[in-house]
């Protein structure tokens, strides 16, 4: 279970801003506000969320509705290009079966990071240039000194 959500109600909101009404032009209004909103209170929004929005018009982007999806070979890889049909912007994503983004990868969960990562102390830093010679230099010093 998932520990409390530091802004539930602008979530909520921002969840009720991304639903897909009829309007197109409504839309797209509802998308631009909940992109501010996510702006302005420094909040992640969802790698899936972010792709289904264009970044040139805030349309929301259905695949044969308001914009064209086509897959690409270039060098080797696979892309997945969505072209917006409003601004005609185009997107491309890497379309690898086995890449995981990062948010999804085990390292990137805080729960995960303190479980296996105890935290060490830091090393004392408060020492003076003679305790990090060796020994022998020290007495090689030492005499010569005095």
């Amino acid at each position: 279970m998932a520990g409390p959500v530091k802004d539930r109600e602008a979530f909520q909101r921002l969840n009720f801003l991304y639903q897909d009404p009829e309007n197109q032009a409504l839309a797209r209004f509802y998308c631009y506000t909940e992109r501010t909103i996510a702006k302005r209170l420094v909040l992640r929004r969802d790698p899936s969320v972010k792709r289904t929005l264009c970044r040139g018009c805030s349309s929301l982007l259905v695949p044969g509705l308001t914009c064209t999806q086509r897959q690409r070979r270039c060098r080797g890889q696979r892309w997945t290009v969505q072209t917006c049909l409003t601004c005609q912007r185009s997107q491309r994503f890497l379309n690898d079966p086995g890449h995981l983004l990062w948010g999804d990868r085990p390292e990137a969960q805080l729960g995960s990071q303190a479980d296996s990562k105890p935290l060490q102390p830091l090393p004392n830093t408060a020492h003076s240039i003679s305790d990090c010679l060796p020994e022998e230099k020290m007495q090689t010093q030492g005499p010569s000194n005095q």
